[in-house]
């Protein structure tokens, strides 16, 4: 029988302090999980939807959009620190002109969006998403760049996944913001596609 070592857990400052020293992950339950750079194409459709929000929510000052390098922290005691790929932190979680405390974020985003990366599982992700669910998030969107399909994810309803055709839409979570699930894998906005 081999034994099992051990590694002390560490905490949401420890992960803090790794990160000035240049060592990138996530903390899940005291454990630290290395994370790699997910390519090209994760990061076009990052920066595509990213924009989208943005230019939607910031003139209406519905709240804030934020990318994976903020942190959020989910859990305590053990510690874990996730990092959605964007996160949108409603009005009323951030209210405008309100101070942001320096650290990873203390409230769960109202929206969670992952994009797969080459070595993401469908389950895998799923299971973020309950996570994000069950931690307060109002909404957590699953994007899968392979098969240009949409997860969307809400408390106490089926999962629904949108493809090229259909329309991406902010709910009540983000009223208002519309656009095309195939706008999201665009290149470029006059033609071509991933």
């Amino acid at each position: 029988m081999v034994a099992e070592i051990q590694r002390p857990l560490i905490t949401a400052a420890d992960l803090l302090r790794m990160d000035a020293e240049g060592k990138r992950g996530e903390l899940v339950r005291g454990v630290f999980c290395e994370t790699m750079p997910p390519g090209k194409i994760h990061g076009i459709v990052v920066a595509n939807l990213v924009a989208f929000l943005h230019v939607f929510v910031r003139p209406r000052r519905q709240g804030i959009v934020a990318t994976s390098e903020m942190g959020v922290w989910v859990e305590r005691d053990p510690d874990t620190v996730r990092a959605p790929d964007i996160a949108f932190f409603s009005a009323e979680q951030d209210p405008p002109g309100a101070e942001i405390p320096p650290g990873y974020s203390r409230n769960v985003p109202a929206l969670a969006v992952e994009v797969a990366s080459p070595s993401d599982s469908r389950p895998a992700l799923h299971d973020k998403a309950l996570m994000w669910l069950n931690a307060g998030a109002r909404m957590a969107w699953n994007v899968h760049p392979e098969t240009r399909t949409v997860d969307v994810y809400r408390p106490n309803r089926p999962t629904i996944t949108l493809a090229d055709g259909d329309v991406l839409d902010g709910c009540d979570v983000i009223p208002g913001f519309a656009c095309q699930v195939s706008e999201i894998f665009e290149i470029y906005a006059d033609n071509g596609d991933i």
